[in-house]
């Protein structure tokens, strides 16, 4: 068992969190708002003053933030883990940010003698509370082979993908497939809609077939049932396109599809829906077709 500080306790750091207490782990955990480190140390967590508080109170430190400039403030900020961090340690950054952000911060550990994997997640808050995580893992095979088992309390397959800055690739090129994904899925649902079909039928009819996939049967459903209580928040994905475009910028790699969905998104945002689930990408198209995608009233019952 280890001692871990967790750092970022909001929709995917909560029930992360959780999970390494049910394995037996101690937690010091710490969030800039405090009403989410209550419900933490309730559970059985210490709580920090600081970042790098919770640093200097543990041998291994994991952050899970919105994005890189969060994560440069809790690393390498006033009060950041690498003020209060001990040689020897280990930092696992599991955010979803930029590779060039990550490789940064990793130059920034290493001079500090602190071995640093990029571990982005793929799963949304669902996966996360259960423990089946998809865990996309950058940096040292022996640092990766080490923090392993304790990546596997919180995921259900955790790769080693490449050096530090590896993971976030991979994230990026996971995130360019569920959005593009939940995009076409929406203009499918309206066109059937749109033609008189029960999108649900529709829905069971695809779902075995090459079109079938987990986002499919992930968010088909929500569509239907217009649930788009937030798993994972349309202006989180909206920052992962944009980071998946600006590596592209970098590498000279054309994304064209992924530049269209990112615009759909920041529309979506513009209308005050930033924090609804990504299946509400759906949304762009119903407006545009004014058809909502819905499951077929029942048929009413005559004498």
């Amino acid at each position: 068992m280890s001692n871990i500080g967790f750092i970022g306790l909001g929709i995917m750091g909560a029930p992360m969190s959780r999970n390494l207490l049910k394995a037996g782990h101690s937690l010091v955990v710490f969030d800039i708002v405090p009403d989410l480190v209550a419900p933490i140390v309730a559970a059985g967590a210490a709580p920090a003053k600081s970042c790098a508080d919770a640093a200097a109170r543990s041998e291994m430190i994991i952050t899970m933030l919105p994005d890189g400039p969060q994560v440069e403030q809790a690393v390498l900020g006033t009060g950041g883990v690498l003020e209060g961090v001990r040689k020897g340690s280990t930092l696992v950054d599991m955010s979803s940010i930029s590779p060039l952000v990550a490789q940064k911060v990793g130059a920034a550990c290493a001079a500090k003698g602190v071995e640093f994997l990029d571990a982005p997640v793929s799963g949304g808050e669902p996966k996360a509370i259960d423990a089946t995580l998809a865990i996309m893992v950058g940096g040292d095979a022996a640092v990766f082979q080490k923090m392993q088992p304790i990546l596997q309390t919180m995921g259900s397959t955790v790769t080693l993908t490449g050096a530090v800055g590896a993971g976030n690739v991979t994230k990026l090129a996971n995130q360019i497939m569920v959005a593009c994904n939940i995009a076409a899925m929406g203009e499918a649902l309206v066109l059937a809609t749109r033609a008189g079909l029960d999108p649900e039928v529709v829905f069971n009819a695809v779902k075995g077939g090459l079109a079938g996939s987990t986002v499919l049967n992930a968010k088909a459903p929500m569509v239907i049932a217009r649930n788009f209580k937030p798993g994972f928040r349309i202006k989180l994905h909206q920052k992962d396109l944009r980071n998946a475009l600006l590596a592209a910028e970098d590498m000279k790699v054309s994304l064209p599809l992924t530049s269209l969905v990112q615009q759909m998104l920041m529309a979506l945002m513009n209308e005050g829906k930033g924090d609804l689930d990504h299946s509400a990408i759906v949304t762009f198209i119903e407006e545009m077709a004014r058809t909502e995608v819905k499951k077929a009233a029942a048929p009413a019952h005559t004498a």
